[in-house]
């Protein structure tokens, strides 16, 4: 079973969101995801200062078995990378909530959050998959 966060909002793409206290958003994959990829190889994460839209690809995520975009939950800019990931990709492996993290926005709209799946839902996602 996959760990799911109860504080965290899903995308059925497989991305998460949380909203941290300074009003940021970082984002990365689910458990479920990087279970699916197997083991990750690479990570490929938008550029400090670019801007990201809702819905829209941010990012590349590459594992031993496929290359899968990463899409980005709400719209804004980029103002940090998880820059461990790229000599240790496999942290998104061992720590997807943590330590893996892929990037951080600065959203201009947060309420495009009030869209995403809650814990819940996303279960009930993956389990329909």
């Amino acid at each position: 079973m996959s760990e799911l966060r109860s504080e965290l909002k899903y995308l059925s793409s497989h991305e998460w969101a949380r909203v941290e206290e300074d009003g940021t958003v970082t984002i990365g994959i689910t458990d479920h995801a990087q279970d699916s990829l197997g083991d990750v190889v690479y990570v490929e994460n938008p550029e400090v200062g670019a801007t990201v839209n809702a819905g829209e690809e941010a990012g590349v995520v590459e594992s031993v078995k496929a290359a899968s975009d990463i899409y980005s939950p709400v719209s804004g800019e980029v103002i940090a990378v998880n820059e461990a990931l790229e000599d240790a990709p496999e942290t998104v492996n061992e720590s997807p909530y943590d330590d893996g993290w892929f990037f951080k926005v600065k959203p201009s709209d947060l309420t495009e959050l009030d869209n995403a799946l809650d814990s819940d839902g996303y279960l009930k996602a993956i389990e329909d998959e």
